[in-house]
């Protein structure tokens, strides 16, 4: 049985539709987030990680050229979420900060005064 992603699609400025998988979800100071990647990337069939984003193999190209985006979930409705890019550079680098830790296995908590 193949696993279910999350996918989302986005439309860019100029018309064309696009989709990220959703690969993990967040809170940082009450505000939750979400790691996306490009849902058609290629598989790096590494035997470590099947492209999954918890690889630990350093010589995994295709993990280490996947391209990752941060961005904040902001709920419109019951069933419908916005997900809105992060502006401010200083969270975006706390929030990068976050999600390398998480992806290295490090549990990470929602103090948001938290050293990062």
């Amino acid at each position: 049985m193949q696993d279910e992603r999350d996918i989302v699609v986005f439309t860019d400025d100029e018309g064309n539709d696009f989709e990220l998988e959703v690969m993990d979800y967040f809170f940082y100071n009450g505000q939750e987030y979400a790691v996306l990647s490009d849902a058609d990337a290629e598989e790096c069939g590494c035997e470590e990680c099947e492209h999954d984003a918890d690889c630990d193999e350093e010589d995994c190209e295709a993990c280490a050229d996947q391209e990752v985006y941060i961005m904040k979930i902001v709920q419109m409705d019951d069933d419908m979420e916005e997900f809105v890019p992060v502006e401010d550079d200083n969270l975006l680098e706390k929030l990068i900060a976050i999600v390398q830790r998480r992806f290295d296995g490090e549990e990470i908590g929602d103090d948001p005064d938290e050293e990062i």
